[in-house]
């Protein structure tokens, strides 16, 4: 994870699957309790290499946790087959909000 003073990047890496969402979940948790969060969150797929359908409920939850601290997020190198699953589900623009013109 590389910090700036505020933005900051988390980086994921492995599986984004029912079996680990309990684990990714509960380390956002505490990672979002800190007193110094930055505004802008930028969470980067680049490491992960296999994700399922729970994967797209957990960006959901992590748009709207970071909706209610008043906090900007941005996802960046989401793997294609996580935008598909979005696509298919229809929040694809809750997961990855279209850019202003």
């Amino acid at each position: 994870m590389s910090a700036a003073p505020s933005t900051e990047a988390l980086a994921l890496d492995g599986a984004l699957s029912f079996d680990t969402l309990p684990e990714v979940l509960r380390a956002s948790e505490e990672y979002a309790a800190r007193a110094d969060l930055p505004e802008q969150l930028t969470i980067d797929f680049a490491g992960i290499d296999a994700i399922d359908s729970s994967a797209v409920a957990l960006l959901l939850e992590w748009r709207r946790q970071a909706q209610q601290r008043g906090k900007r997020l941005e996802f960046v190198n989401l793997p294609s087959n996580l935008v598909a699953l979005a696509a298919l589900y229809g929040v694809e623009d809750l997961i990855q909000p279209p850019t202003p013109a």
